[in-house]
């Protein structure tokens, strides 16, 4: 299985990487302006239909990473965990997060643009959008994503 989910990151990273997604280096700065940001698609680990574009470093690799996620009207994730901190700003558009391992659309909380998460590791969440939404992650790789259900991981409906 961590063969499999090495397999998909690095495939997730090579076609951001082929989109011409990642920031341009000068000297040791990373320079990035919104209208150069080539969206690619979202990692195997989320459910299809968010668009994703790693900023910063490399989500399969130790070291720190930014990953920009698009996530469409609509869009569900399930309860889930992480194995290191998330630290998460809502760039545009608007969220509801909740805590736990079931996902209650009433308890979760709704954060509008501007908005800033920083989860530890192994906290249970979900979230919803219920707009066109952009969110901002920044962690350490290498990045996971384990649901609560494993039922609801997208990666067990491609076998």
């Amino acid at each position: 299985m961590k063969i499999r989910n090495s397999v998909l990151a690095a495939a997730f990273l090579a076609g951001v990487i082929a989109t011409g997604a990642l920031a341009q280096t000068i000297g040791g700065h990373s320079l990035l302006t919104p209208n150069e940001i080539k969206w690619g698609p979202g990692p195997a680990s989320i459910p299809p239909g968010a668009q994703a574009v790693v900023l910063l470093g490399d989500p399969d690799k130790e070291g720190l990473f930014v990953l920009r996620l698009k996530l469409p009207s609509g869009y569900r994730v399930p309860p889930h965990t992480h194995p290191k901190p998330e630290i998460t700003t809502v760039i545009s558009g608007s969220l509801r997060l909740g805590m736990g391992e079931t996902a209650d659309r009433s308890k979760a909380k709704l954060l509008p643009a501007g908005s800033f998460i920083a989860l530890p590791t192994g906290m249970a969440h979900y979230a919803f959008a219920d707009e066109e939404t952009v969110l901002q992650v920044s962690t350490n790789g290498p990045w996971g994503l384990t649901y609560v259900n494993p039922k609801d991981d997208p990666r067990q409906k491609t076998q």
